[in-house]
């Protein structure tokens, strides 16, 4: 029987040491890998600040060694600049919100990397998230983490059937506490680090300032709005700001006002109360489907567009040109296009799609 072999991400993090630690004690041969995605120094960005810090390398070579793994650090910097680092900026600069993270999993996590896996003769592909998948007849479905708290499904949304045959999460089923305890009885220098919270390349979130550095520009002043069009101040450029902003307005109105929409042909900020937030629909498009391959009749669902947010009930309606209009029972707060709208029912995940449309009319389609 010939010798299974893994690929394991490692970002230098507990998480992934972990899942290395649990492929090799279920009996794969193992290869670490992480990937080196852009220059700190290009960016601006001090070498110990993000995910590709020398400490990041270090500790992911630390835990490999102690594993008895061969470790690779490859670079991908050309492709993390045109898949994620550039979309990250158009789309801010088209008044669009982004998930850099989804783009990374799609393109660099399980693109580039399962490519690695196959030039070195591993079969699959381990990684450190918090999901689960089964294979349930001819599908390789998503399911939720254990841990509900750590679950990642949602930025996981985009992973096609080709991709999940070859993938494995070994922490699907752990908690973070049971992990971390897993890490100090093995001795991982990482046991105890802290997760990493921000964008990688914008550690500070800081995202005017990476656009400025990124661009090689400086975004102009414009024009707070009210909701009758009226000139309320002056804001420091439409890309600063996104739907549901309150805090760094600058604005006194004697009562909090919010982020309603932005025009970024005429470079202007709309606010306006909490309640202009809600909406009951969206349109999505470039969708990814775990149950089937295209949805073809409406289907009851739970839904999130955010990552931290809870699932809402609500219904998929397919449109003839393969986007899908989704329906919440109740109007929901600050969907954003640009943000995934990820599908679920109870655990599973049913599919995910990139926002582009958030409607204004409260009006179910038949």
């Amino acid at each position: 029987m010939a010798e299974k072999k893994a690929l394991i991400a490692m970002s230098g993090g507990v998480d992934s040491s972990v899942a290395a630690y649990l492929t090799c004690w279920a009996g794969y041969r193992c290869v670490g890998a992480t990937l080196r995605l852009y220059d700190n120094q290009e960016l601006g960005l001090p070498m110990e600040s993000t995910c590709c810090s020398l400490e990041d390398v270090e500790d992911a070579r630390s835990v490999a060694f102690r594993l008895g793994m061969p470790y690779y650090v490859f670079n991908e910097q050309q492709t993390f600049r045109r898949e994620v680092m550039d979309k990250f900026a158009r789309c801010y600069e088209e008044g669009r919100t982004p998930n850099p993270c989804i783009d990374c999993n799609r393109y660099l996590k399980f693109g580039a990397l399962l490519h690695r896996a196959e030039i070195l003769g591993c079969q699959i592909l381990v990684t450190g998230h918090y999901a689960r998948i089964r294979r349930e007849g001819d599908r390789h479905l998503l399911y939720k983490a254990v841990d509900s708290g750590k679950d990642q499904s949602y930025v996981l949304a985009m992973l096609t059937q080709e991709v999940l045959a070859k993938l494995r999460f070994p922490l699907g089923e752990l908690t973070k506490e049971q992990t971390r305890a897993i890490a100090r009885e093995q001795g991982f220098v990482n046991a105890q680090k802290r997760d990493s919270q921000d964008i990688c390349f914008v550690p500070d979130g800081d995202y005017v300032a990476f656009l400025e550095r990124y661009m090689g520009k400086s975004y102009p002043q414009g024009d707070f709005l009210d909701q009758n069009g009226q000139v309320l101040g002056r804001h420091r450029g439409a890309v600063a700001y996104t739907l549901g902003q309150r805090k760094g307005l600058g604005l006194a109105m004697g009562t909090p006002v919010y982020v309603c929409a932005k025009d970024m042909a005429a470079n202007t900020v709309t606010v306006g109360p909490e309640a202009a937030l809600y909406r009951r629909e969206l349109v999505g498009e470039d969708w990814n489907w775990f149950l089937f391959d295209s949805l073809r009749e409406p289907l009851r669902v739970e839904a999130k567009t955010r990552y931290r947010q809870a699932q809402q009930p609500a219904t998929a309606y397919p449109m003839a040109d393969g986007r899908v209009r989704v329906v919440f029972d109740q109007p929901q707060r600050a969907i954003t296009p640009g943000q995934a709208v990820v599908l679920y029912q109870g655990d599973l995940v049913v599919g995910g799609g990139t926002i582009t449309q958030v409607r204004e009319e409260d009006r179910v389609p038949y």
